[in-house]
């Protein structure tokens, strides 16, 4: 089992690594100068269970963007299971219409 952490709350992932006697997996997450997101898992996760802890909370579009291009190079290092633990779900709210021609975001 390995935990990354992402950006948006790196206190809490450490804290919860430090709980499980896990460490984080080794990663960077960092910004092009455009601010686009750039990821690079640093060790094998190949086969292993990933636990990806990212919060979506403002900047919830950046943070959500994070999280996706972590689950995309988590999958792309061919990690067994991944799964995104967020203690903030970001659009949650929006889970159903609220009128015409308006969108579900939450089931995005």
């Amino acid at each position: 089992m390995k935990l990354l952490a992402g950006n948006s709350n790196r206190a809490l992932a450490e804290a919860v690594a430090s709980h499980l006697d896990l460490p984080l997996t080794k990663a960077q997450v960092k910004r092009f100068a455009d601010n686009e997101v750039w990821v690079t898992i640093d060790e094998n996760v190949r086969g292993e269970d990933v636990f990806v802890l990212q919060s979506t909370s403002y900047p919830t579009n950046d943070n959500l963007m994070e999280l996706l291009i972590c689950i995309d190079a988590l999958r792309r290092a061919s990690a067994k299971r991944i799964t995104a633990v967020m203690p903030y779900f970001g659009y949650a709210r929006q889970d159903r219409k609220t009128g015409g021609r308006t969108p579900i975001s939450a089931k995005l």
